[in-house]
């Protein structure tokens, strides 16, 4: 059982193709026993995949910013919620507290997460398994732009390769899984 950190859209205004994908990340996490590490919002994407996750069953842990909470966005439905005193120690905390990372659909906030674990898998500060969800290309055109910038000399060509990009919810834990087995 892994501890796996989910980044995602917390906007309320997503399609809903994208709430039910986040519905079946939580559902597909629960049923393959795995704790989900959230930034402990209750809307949006972030909500939906914490709650998929709790009807499966799983262990559920927020983790927020006490101006979000003020705001009143925090899933006190969490098993377990902590509250940091911004945003850097939200984002330190989640990857302190998870064994790998998942990234779905999202905006600058989940671009800001994954840049974050990215860049420190790149430093050699962690070697913890880092996947995105693209489902329908989503971030077809992001990586494309990073591929290019390895031809400048902006991103070494082996960061590339530190993330692996999944097409379904079920290939996205596969290669969690895989990574965890075979570190």
């Amino acid at each position: 059982m892994a501890r796996i950190c989910v980044f995602c859209a917390s906007s309320t205004r997503v399609d809903q193709r994208w709430l039910d994908l986040a519905t079946e990340t939580g559902k597909e996490l629960a049923a393959r026993g795995h704790t989900l590490v959230s930034g402990g919002g209750k809307v949006g994407m972030m909500g939906t995949v914490a709650a998929g996750a709790r009807a499966g069953g799983a262990y559920t842990l927020g983790i927020m910013p006490q101006v979000l909470v003020d705001w009143e966005v925090a899933d006190m439905d969490s098993d377990e919620m902590i509250v940091t005193e911004g945003m850097s120690a939200r984002k330190d905390l989640m990857l302190e507290q998870s064994d790998a990372f998942l990234t779905l659909p999202g905006g600058l906030g989940t671009l800001d997460e994954l840049f974050e674990v990215w860049t420190t898998a790149t430093l050699a500060l962690h070697t913890k398994p880092i996947v995105v969800l693209d489902p329908d290309g989503f971030y077809t055109g992001l990586f494309g732009w990073l591929a290019g910038l390895t031809d400048d000399a902006f991103i070494r060509r082996e960061a590339l390769t530190m993330v692996t990009v999944a097409g379904s919810v079920p290939a996205a834990f596969d290669s969690i899984e895989a990574a965890l087995d075979h570190p």
